[in-house]
């Protein structure tokens, strides 16, 4: 059972739960997210007013609470709108470090090797007839950063069939897809049979490819193993280390380039670690064969950064830190290139090993997943709707 107390003239509103701490909410906050058909569309939800329609001298007049409903009233508009009291504790901001604060964004969870034994692994079969089964693996990913699937079909173009379940390809200057396997001459080195170091695809772009799919389609090749490594865990532990190391590489940009082809010239500055406007993680930008020269960093901190750089590549080549599957044909591995890196161990000049790659962005997952979570009546937590134009 909900109380409410008034206070500032009508400008606050606070709900308590039996006797739990008191919510406070503005009146200009309550009215602006107000759904009544006046207000936002029943269709799509998107606003039908502006902020200038709100009167600035608004204040609330009166509270009824009803069961789980608060019924409040607005001067000097006469308007009364009923609030779900659930859905406001939901999206209450009066409680510090609820939603974006420094430190790592709420609903994700770090991992580093002690994952093996518990991979975000799916059929793939599964996922495409069962809702239920596609709900949770998308969970997997939004919480983990990556996800496998397994018993898919081999044949070409297999990934496509991947991305279909959640969203959209992102076609870039590789293509709608690209092939992964030994070239002669090769453009970039993931086409050739070396290791690569974990890393990030693609930090030359602004933006870059938030998701990537890599499908195995032949795997004969002694070697070869694929490594993931969660970046956020990467950057938590450097962090705990030395917090001087964590703030010059989230502070000061470093370049990333690629010129491999014909009439393809990218370049890109992101920070190494990248925090949102709160401080919390965002984004992690970690890619050795395509750094540029750093030139944005001060004269008398570039020593430490070099120090922070060298330590943050040392624990993203820690086999404590990361997982290693090897995908074996009708495989597939999906990552969120903003957080988990992957790596890829040699492989020799005998046998096969033939992987198509493609990205996507990962709005379209958690759209996905967000739509499968209503549908089952789930709860899900409140986002900004995209407003076309």
């Amino acid at each position: 059972m909900y109380s409410s107390v008034l206070s500032d003239d009508g400008q606050q509103v606070s709900f308590t739960r039996a006797a739990g701490k008191a919510t406070r909410f503005h009146a200009i906050w309550l009215r602006d997210n107000a759904h009544d058909a006046e207000t936002r569309s029943s269709r799509n939800g998107q606003r039908l007013i502006s902020l200038n329609d709100i009167p600035v001298d608004l204040k609330i007049s009166s509270v009824q609470i009803d069961n789980s409903d608060a019924l409040i009233t607005f001067e000097p508009e006469g308007k009364t709108v009923s609030y779900n009291l659930p859905w406001l504790m939901e999206n209450a901001y009066d409680i510090h470090g609820k939603n974006s604060t420094a430190g790592t964004p709420r609903g994700i969870e770090t991992w580093d090797s002690s994952l093996a034994g518990s991979l975000p692994i799916a059929d793939f079969t599964n996922v495409h007839s069962e809702p239920q089964a596609l709900r949770n693996w998308l969970e997997k990913i939004a919480r983990l950063g990556f996800g496998l699937l397994e018993n898919g079909p081999v044949e070409d173009l297999a990934l496509m069939k991947v991305v279909d379940l959640f969203g959209y390809v992102r076609e870039t200057n590789y293509g709608r897809h690209f092939e992964v396997r030994t070239e002669v001459n090769a453009s970039n080195l993931a086409y050739t049979g070396l290791g690569l170091q974990a890393h990030t695809d693609n930090p030359y772009r602004n933006p870059v490819p938030t998701i990537q799919v890599l499908y195995c389609l032949e795997s004969s090749a002694a070697g070869g193993e694929n490594m993931v490594v969660d970046g956020f865990r990467v950057a938590e532990q450097l962090r705990s280390e030395n917090e001087d190391w964590f703030n010059v590489l989230s502070s000061y940009p470093a370049q990333f380039e690629y010129s491999g082809e014909s009439g393809v010239c990218l370049t890109a500055s992101h920070p190494m670690i990248e925090l949102d406007t709160c401080g919390a993680l965002q984004a992690i930008h970690f890619n050795n064969r395509s750094a540029a020269a750093f030139t944005d960093i001060p004269f008398d901190k570039m020593q430490t950064y070099y120090a922070a750089y060298r330590r943050m590549g040392e624990l993203v080549d820690d086999p404590a830190m990361g997982v290693s599957f090897r995908l074996s044909p009708g495989e597939c591995f999906i990552v969120d290139n903003t957080r988990v890196l992957h790596a890829r161990k040699a492989y020799s000049g005998t046998g096969k090993r033939w992987l198509q790659g493609c990205y996507a962005d990962k709005d379209g997952l958690h759209s996905t997943l967000a739509c499968l979570k209503r549908s089952a009546g789930a709860a899900v937590p409140d986002t900004p709707i995209e407003q076309a134009g």
